[in-house]
């Protein structure tokens, strides 16, 4: 007889991990390791010769009691090994039997019957009559696009009573192709997309592209450069502008194919373009209206300027580098590298004989610009200095040495600093402080004009070198020693970027600013920022906003719609430099007309030649893809969708396009453009490295679509500007990542990959691999399905209703979860959780239907079995219910291949069902599914299959097995479910014993499932008890750890005092349940020991 305390082996460290929690975990958790031994079906003539193998458990007790000699057990031992020889043979004859049935069905096989016949554009997809035997992502994912374009299933209707939701896809570059963060925003926005029209809203997605000003144009002039070897300024403005609408309109719109084929669901009725007709009536009349406002005028300020582009830049433009040292870099132009992380010291010689004061500067050729020194007004050493002169070395400006507190840090280098206030942020602000000359010394081009004297006409880095040469020729020079500091590079042409002063056109972003600041942080908030950390980051940006400078001198891009009034006899070179002239109107005519009231006597127009800044037409797109300012259609377009719903974006522009859309919403459309902003994390490599050319692990989205070989990778590499060095260098880096190139992982695979990688608020650290996996998973789905249509058969129709009271366990169960399933992702997707969502339903199909349910009902179809006809039935309708509503929770993150599964089900008879997935209804819970009996029951059978599984091992032998409870209620349930636990743990049979009248199976390996269940396997050929024995006094050692540690923290001082009542009771229970677990192992131990000294 059993002791009431018995207790056996130990299971691996991953599956004792849920012993101390018994019955508590989630169905997910607790089926996930079903997949890891798949059960197996056998013939009953297999079954019975398997069973036929073992002996009476009882009958083997008394052998091996009497068989204590040394030759008798030898004698056994070989009488087993010629057994286990014997049944391999007839195992190996009878799969042998089944390869060659298998063959000779698969000569009788159709290849024509797995084939999809060609499919007319824009058609329904013709589907194959038999499900193919493997998942193809390029044949699955072919021909529905185009049908569901066509039909109109994306469209939306501006006076639909269904509510809206509206999503306006951030624009890509009318230059790119499809990236990998081009990637993510589609999969993210059309999963949001397709999940709420499956709902029943009426959704609107946005499609549109940028101009681009500055990509374009670079682009646009390479291309010139290129085949005909001229400038822009070769050619003119208007045929410039010409060649660049040309270019667009054959290569534009590659971006928006390639959205395609990622499956986005974008509205393409609506398909607009920055700079079209309608867009750019807008931002003109943005223009004006702002102008008119107060909130546009014109000054002469610091901007960040492109000496090689010739215009000025934006912040986002500019990629700022960390030089730690003296560092040697290419500069566009140059044809040697030029020095940087270098600070130089020179003097000043001082009026009246007063000697010499000493500055520092990384920048010694913007000394030709110096209109000041700037001391200290505490700094003893030069108070005798205050309002004297110091006299440039070159020309004999007199420079002013003034005091400034809030510049001046008395204790870096001398305390003295030289003050250029055309070309350092900081020193602009110290001119406009103390009232001082603002001399640019730069050309357009970066070249010194003619107030540097004889250094006129140098590049600016050429006449760095000659500065230095001439202060040490006139003993000025004092030292050059190495300075960490930070340089600007220009994004879009590598150019350094330098600090100029230029009469540009600015917003008044404070009031602005200010508003949309309140409009995230107020108590009745109108935006909300997900995730809620970049709320900080909006506070900070929009409480030190500045003046936004919104003109680029480029020619391509919107025109600045202001005119200047140029009288006869003016100097040309004075052009713009009076604001009063400037006259701002929706055209010519107006401005002629306004100007006329303004000034008598024959004048002439000139338009401004600069462009607007692309993220101020950006900046106005959720407003002018609805028709803003077309006050006709105002009452149809813009009152059914804006403000739009939600703008998803990268989190690296909240600031420069995001705030403004805001503030530009607010002001011009009187709302909130969006009611919440979700930012999603920068993509970067497996390594966590931000993807670069040089490193050769930029990954193109449909290179892992359609997969790419190796060599092909390395052709890539070979389009772009690398120099040997860099080429060498980036394929290494790909023979690393992709040895044998990138499989074909089709557009699902890689959407859902993406999708679920969003956990990573920050950045994604994008593996391949994952890729290749969720494509092996669509392979799995794929097979489920073909799985579960050969059990519904041809001809099923499924029921109307299903009553899930008189349904078998298994299909309770699984209805129970898939209510469980679809909570979790409604939820989930609600709160922008889409990672949270992804897992749920593939957790579900890979660990609930596919590795627990159809392995458990897959004995009411082997045979056709007459005791099982009713359970065929209900199963049939419970497999149907499952896919049906299992492919539409799935559809969203994984159109294409749910679309063709779900085409290829049976429809229900006494209703028609829509004709696509796209626009089904999503899954919603049946309340009378719910059944959290049955799903604590199926946790228990969960636990002793896992049990059984990992003593199992890697054997797929069915082996009798016996089940210890301690509890009737356990008893009784495991009683019930012989048959589920049998089929899932692949047993030969399953014997339930009671611990108090049934004898200890001998000759099994045993474990502790929990305090209540322990598990027993027949021993299988020469395993060794010995390493099991080894194993449960390793996990009797982690129990006492775990015991010793908790009993520590429940007695020390205070505790019943302090810690909450709830966590005392848990702890308390948690306490037990590690002290009977200790019991059983330690009787599971003793058990043990006691097997392997009765075979001394």
């Amino acid at each position: 007889m059993l002791g009431t305390r018995f207790r056996v082996l130990a299971k691996p460290q991953s599956v004792y991990h849920l012993i101390s929690n018994p019955i508590k975990l989630a169905a997910p958790s607790l089926l996930r390791h079903f997949h890891i031994h798949t059960p197996l079906q056998s013939s009953p003539a297999n079954k019975a010769a398997m069973d036929g193998g073992h002996e009476d458990p009882e009958k083997k007790k008394k052998k091996e009691e009497k068989a204590r000699e040394k030759e008798l057990k030898k004698q056994k031992a070989l009488e087993k090994a010629a057994k286990l020889q014997a049944q391999q043979a007839s195992s190996s004859s009878k799969k042998s039997e089944k390869k060659k049935v298998k063959r000779s069905n698969e000569e009788e096989d159709n290849p024509e019957d797995f084939i999809d016949p060609e499919t007319p554009m824009g058609e329904k997809k013709r589907m194959s009559s038999q499900m193919a035997k493997g998942y193809s992502p390029s044949a699955v994912e072919k021909s529905w696009y185009e049908w569901w374009e066509k039909t109109g299933f994306f469209v939306a209707d501006a006076n639909s009573s269904k509510p809206p939701f509206v999503i306006v896809l951030p624009p890509p570059n009318v230059t790119g192709a499809l990236h990998i963060g081009h990637a993510l925003t589609a999969a993210i926005e059309d999963t949001i997309i397709r999940w709420r029209r499956m709902s029943g809203y009426n959704t609107l997605w946005v499609p549109g592209m940028d101009h681009a000003g500055i990509a374009t144009q670079v682009v646009v002039e390479k291309k010139l450069m290129r085949e005909s070897q001229l400038t822009r300024h070769d050619i003119g403005r208007e045929k410039f502008v010409s060649e660049v609408w040309n270019w667009k309109n054959k290569y534009g719109g590659t971006i928006l194919q390639q959205l395609r084929r990622l499956g986005a669901s974008l509205d393409w009725s609506r398909e607009c373009f920055t700079m079209d007709e309608k867009r750019s009536k807008a931002v003109t009349e943005a223009f004006v209206r702002l102008h008119e406002q107060g909130l546009i005028y014109r000054d002469n300020r610091l901007v960040n300027w492109d000496c090689v582009l010739r215009t000025a830049i934006s912040e986002i433009e500019v990629d700022y580098i960390d030089i730690k040292e003296r560092t040697f870099l290419k500069v566009p132009g140059y044809e040697n590298p030029i020095e940087f992380g270098v600070l130089t010291s020179f003097a000043y010689p001082l009026e009246e004989d007063l000697g010499e004061i000493i500055v520092a500067t990384t920048r010694v050729e913007t000394m030709l610009g110096d209109t000041a020194i700037a001391v200290h007004p505490g700094d003893e050493r030069y108070q005798h200095l205050y309002g004297k002169h110091a006299i440039h070395p070159f020309n004999g400006r007199r420079i002013r040495i003034i005091c400034d507190a809030i510049l001046v840090d008395p204790e870096f280098g001398t305390g003295a600093v030289k003050i250029t206030p055309a070309h350092d942020p900081n020193d602009f602000d110290v001119g406009k402080r103390h009232n001082l000359e603002f001399i640019n010394i730069f050309t357009d081009d970066g070249k010194i004009n003619q107030d540097g004297g004889e250094f006129a006409g140098m590049p600016r880095f050429k006449a760095r070198e000659a500065v230095t040469e001439a202060l040490k020729k006139k003993g000025l020079f004092k030292e050059a020693k190495a300075n960490e500091m930070r340089l600007g590079i220009c994004s879009r042409s590598q150019d350094v970027v330098e600090p100029m002063i230029k009469p540009q056109w600015y917003v008044k972003c404070t009031g602005m600013g200010k508003e949309a600041l309140d409009a995230a942080i107020d108590e009745k908030k109108k935006l909300e920022i997900i995730p809620t950390q970049y709320t900080a980051n909006w506070k900070r940006w929009l409480e030190s906003i500045r003046d936004w400078c919104v003109s680029r001198q480029l020619w391509w891009g919107h025109r600045v719609p202001a005119w200047y009034v140029v009288h006869e006899g003016d100097n040309p070179d004075n052009f713009g430099a009076s604001y009063e002239r400037w006259v701002v109107s929706r055209n010519e005519d107006e401005a002629q007309a306004q100007a006329s009231k303004k000034y008598d006597g024959k004048f002439q127009l000139i338009q401004d030649p600069d462009v607007l800044d692309t993220w101020f037409s950006s900046g106005l797109f959720p407003l002018s893809v609805l028709g803003w300012p077309d006050y006709r259609r105002d009452t149809e377009e813009l009152k059914a969708f804006y403000p739009t719903s939600v703008l998803e974006t990268g989190h690296d522009i909240l600031f420069f396009w995001v705030a403004r859309m805001v503030m530009l919403g607010i002001t011009l459309g009187g709302d909130v453009p969006f009611t919440k902003v979700y930012l999603h994390p920068m993509v970067r490599d497996a390594h966590g490295r931000k993807m670069s050319k040089s490193l050769g692990n930029v990954i193109d989205p449909l290179e892992v679509i359609n997969g790419i070989s190796l060599e092909d990778l390395h052709k890539r590499l070979l389009e772009g500007n690398l120099d040997p060095k860099e080429l060498a260098v980036a394929k290494e880096g790909q023979v690393k990542d992709f040895p044998k190139g990138i499989e074909e992982c089709g557009a699902d695979a890689l959407r859902f990959a993406l999708v679920s990688y969003t956990a990573q608020s920050d950045k994604i650290n994008l593996d391949i691999q994952r890729v290749v996996g969720y494509r092996q998973w669509c392979n799995k789905l794929w097979n489920a399905v073909r799985f579960a249509m050969s059990r519904l058969g041809d001809d099923y129709v499924p029921p109307s209703d299903v009553n899930p009271d008189v349904l078998p366990f298994s299909c309770q169960w699984i209805l129970s979860v898939l209510n469980k399933v679809i909570s979790k992702t409604v939820l989930s997707l609600e709160l922008y959780e889409f990672s949270d969502a992804a897992t749920s339903v593939y957790a579900w199909w890979q660990y609930q239907l596919c590795d627990v349910f159809i392995e458990a009902i897959k004995p009411y179809f082997s045979g056709n079995d007459p005791k099982f006809e009713s359970e065929r039935g209900f199963a049939q309708a419970t497999l149907w219910l499952c896919l049906d509503n299992g492919l539409r929770l799935l559809h969203p993150f994984m159109p294409f291949v749910t679309e063709e599964l779900w085409q290829r089900l049976p429809s229900p008879r006494d209703h028609k069902r829509p004709t696509s997935i796209v626009i089904s209804e999503y899954p919603s819970i049946v309340e009378r599914w719910t059944n959290e009996r049955v799903e604590s029951e199926m946790n228990l059978v969960d636990s002793v299959v896992k049990s059984l599984r990992s003593l199992a091992k890697e054997s797929r032998e069915r082996r009798p097995a016996f089940v210890l409870c301690r509890t009737l209620l356990d008893r009784e349930i495991l009683c019930s479910r012989q048959l589920e636990i049998e089929t899932l743990a692949n047993l030969s049979s399953l014997t339930v014993i009671n611990n108090e009248n049934d004898a200890a199976p001998t000759g099994c390996v045993v474990s502790v499932v929990n305090e209540n269940l322990s598990v027993y396997l027949k021993l299988q050929g020469s395993r060794s008890i010995e390493e099991d024995l080894e194993k449960i006094r390793k996990k009797m050692e982690d129990i006492t750890l775990q015991h010793e540690k908790l009993s520590k923290a429940m007695n020390i001082a205070g505790y019943k005092e302090k810690v909450p009542e709830k966590i005392q009771k848990a702890n308390a229970e948690k306490l037990d349940s590690l002290e009977k677990e200790k019991l059983s192992l330690e009787e599971a131990s003793q058990h043990m020991e006691a097997q392997i000294s009765s075979e001394q």
